[in-house]
């Protein structure tokens, strides 16, 4: 049970456009210079979300530079491989990079995740909820290619699993309530691969902390670039990922035109559902009402007590001029079906 018809986001949120400068040229800043940029950049994403009236809020991610590919920098153990990288041309997902295992994998100093919230903890007022959010170990695999040690995907998932876990420990450790692991290369990849191995990897993912926090899962598409790259349909999840150990699952479905909207039932009957209702991938700003009538569309399948909103995904490939009122409306519709019911 939660407020109903909760108001949430994923996690990243689009940079300002000197963060997304200095970071092409961080050569001409200092280590002070670069704190100060990161703490000014979370600052603005927390305003932008209070002031949308979020019920809970991130720190919009503002230190990830890519959404995986900057936890590599805390991964030993690992070579970025060029040879592999098309630099020109539309944008898809063989333009970013990929890394080449030299020696066992280990994460010495933790993934990062802990000091981002302890910043958006400080900055942030007193109100929303606050949320940190980390990549699951099959979709942080993505990226690392096998060798003789790590024979294939999932021998490297198995190996970087632990670090996630230790992670997720560690938020709670230093009193995060709510955390996403966010497992997008799960349901892109839903429709060849064993579904029940994904449920099995991702519960033992969550086991540690399972019970001690308001847990959730981002299942999504891709967009990379506001480009998806999974088959996008829910029905090859169903029915391993029910199985899920989360209070909270999340899932696109305003790109997506709400289709198999009525398979969110099953979800509701095992957990919160969080349903995209914003589409971050398009230029359209969704009216209040259009809102209002797609949360009238998921409250056909889940409870008002266990329905939250939110974008489809993260905002970070969104222009911040649109992220914005995208939210103000997703709030102000959210409000409005709030009373309806």
């Amino acid at each position: 049970m939660h407020t109903p018809i909760r108001t949430t986001v994923i996690g990243s949120y689009p940079f300002p456009g000197w963060l997304e400068f200095a970071s092409q040229n961080l050569g001409k800043f200092g280590p002070a210079d670069i704190e100060e940029m990161i703490e000014d950049a979370v600052i603005a994403a927390i305003h932008d979300q209070v002031s949308a009236g979020l019920d809970v809020i991130t720190d919009g991610e503002q230190t990830r530079l890519d959404f995986n590919l900057s936890f590599y920098g805390y991964i030993k153990g690992i070579s970025p491989n060029e040879s592999e990288t098309r630099k020109f041309g539309p944008p898809a997902h063989d333009q970013r990079g990929k890394h080449n295992i030299t020696e066992t994998l280990t994460a010495p100093n933790g993934l990062g995740a802990v000091k981002e919230y302890q910043r958006l903890k400080r900055l942030a007022p007193e109100g929303p909820v606050l949320k940190a959010s980390v990549p699951g170990p099959y979709t942080l695999s993505g990226r690392l290619l096998p060798n003789a040690q790590y024979k294939d995907r999932f021998a490297i998932t198995e190996a970087i699993l632990p670090f996630v876990q230790q992670e997720l420990e560690a938020l709670v450790a230093a009193g995060c309530r709510e955390i996403t692991v966010d497992e997008p290369s799960m349901s892109c990849y839903a429709y060849k691969e064993n579904t029940k191995k994904f449920a099995e990897i991702f519960n033992r993912t969550v086991e540690p902390v399972a019970g001690k926090c308001y847990l959730s899962t981002h299942l999504c598409f891709g967009n990379f670039k506001g480009r998806p790259v999974g088959y996008r349909s829910i029905q090859p999840m169903i029915p391993d990922f029910l199985d899920l150990k989360v209070n909270e699952v999340h899932i696109e479905m305003a790109n997506r035109e709400f289709a198999e909207v009525e398979l969110l039932e099953a979800f509701a009957k095992r957990m919160n559902v969080a349903v995209g209702i914003i589409d971050v991938k398009n230029y359209y700003i969704e009216t209040p009402e259009d809102v209002v009538a797609r949360i009238k569309k998921c409250l056909e399948y889940i409870p008002a007590e266990k329905l939250s909103v939110a974008p489809d995904c993260g905002l970070s490939q969104t222009a911040r001029w649109a992220s914005r009122q995208k939210l103000i409306n997703m709030v102000k519709g959210a409000k409005i079906a709030r009373k309806q019911i």
